[in-house]
């Protein structure tokens, strides 16, 4: 089958086009950058060389390529953030978000394209009943602090456009928290390097619930999804949501850490904002249990913990190296 990747090179974008490649499909990223094209050349796959706000652009790129699915994961979110510049963060994810979905599905429509599957998110359902798990029927929070709540009414909006795109299988997967290489839970990662220096704490009393998913797992997730005929809104979780009190500590002691501070939400409201306070103290877990009945996906890790435990195993490896290479140094 033929498959254009939007979002190739991103945290699972790269995952994404290994698995179906490996599955055997004809496979195209869509990538802004040269080095990225180099990158998915190196993969096997046929890089397309193109910004996807460029409507035109984008149409003459589908017309080459024909392909029968595209998977939407376009995002814009840097590496390393700055927490005091996460409105200008925002705003330019929430651009790309709906400008280049608007004019991916415009092309899709008009070269005939059959099914589009998109990323949405499983973190932002609004925690009106804390400590429920959220299954696809419940609302977002779409009136959290900003720039929260705008970057939440972006994801809504890019679910709607996709949902009611016509002739279009529609499929808007929303992912939990990624984890795993090349994303902000990893030991080089954003929410990795900041653990390891003791800058990442646990916010209030620790409640919050929140599901994770390995990249591995969500892009094999999204394989199932191009692969079948299923559509609509999917959670795409493992079967373990948990409060920050207990994933965090187990996070940072994957890493080789010291155990997290737990600071009141008063003072780190001051430090950065309400934004990520609201999100640290009224997150929900969501469950997936449409996806493992409609996409027949389960995931390989079904618990953070296995996968954290991976985390932990890889670390010791990178100590190990880090020794080894230390004493062939002295020597």
């Amino acid at each position: 089958m033929r498959v254009l990747v939007a979002g190739a090179t991103g945290a699972i974008g790269r995952p994404l086009v290994r698995q179906l490649l490996e599955h055997e499909h004809e496979v195209y990223g869509l990538t802004r950058s040269e080095s990225s094209a180099r990158k998915l050349r190196a993969l096997g796959a046929v890089p397309l060389l193109g910004d996807a706000r460029d409507a035109v652009g984008v149409r003459r790129l589908l017309a080459s390529a024909r392909p029968e699915v595209i998977a939407n994961e376009l995002t814009s979110l840097p590496k390393q953030l700055n927490p005091k510049k996460l409105t200008v963060y925002y705003a330019d994810n929430n651009l790309v978000r709906i400008e280049g979905t608007e004019a991916l599905i415009d092309a899709a429509i008009a070269e005939g394209v059959r099914r589009f599957v998109s990323q949405s998110a499983a973190f932002w359902y609004a925690a009106d009943n804390p400590g429920v798990v959220a299954d696809e029927t419940m609302p977002f929070d779409e009136r959290a602090p900003e720039p929260i709540g705008e970057a939440v009414r972006t994801m809504r909006t890019v679910e709607g456009m996709v949902r009611s795109a016509r002739g279009l299988e529609s499929v808007n997967l929303r992912y939990g928290t990624f984890y795993g290489p090349g994303t902000w839970f990893a030991r080089d990662g954003e929410v990795g390097l900041r653990v390891r220096k003791w800058q990442y704490p646990i916010v209030g009393d620790g409640r919050a619930l929140s599901s994770f998913v390995h990249v591995e797992d969500a892009a094999a997730a999204t394989v199932a999804a191009i692969e079948g005929t299923a559509t609509g809104d999917f959670n795409i979780v493992d079967d373990d949501p948990a409060p920050a009190r207990e994933w965090l500590p187990a996070f940072a002691a994957a890493l080789g850490g010291r155990k997290p501070l737990r600071i009141p939400k008063v003072i780190v409201r001051m430090a950065i904002g309400p934004g990520l306070v609201h999100m640290a103290t009224k997150s929900q877990g969501a469950s997936n249990a449409r996806a493992r009945d409609l996409l027949v996906w389960v995931p390989a890790r079904v618990s953070w913990r296995s996968g954290f435990t991976e985390l932990h195993e890889s670390t010791r490896t990178v100590s190990r190296a880090g020794c080894a290479l230390g004493n062939r140094r002295r020597k």
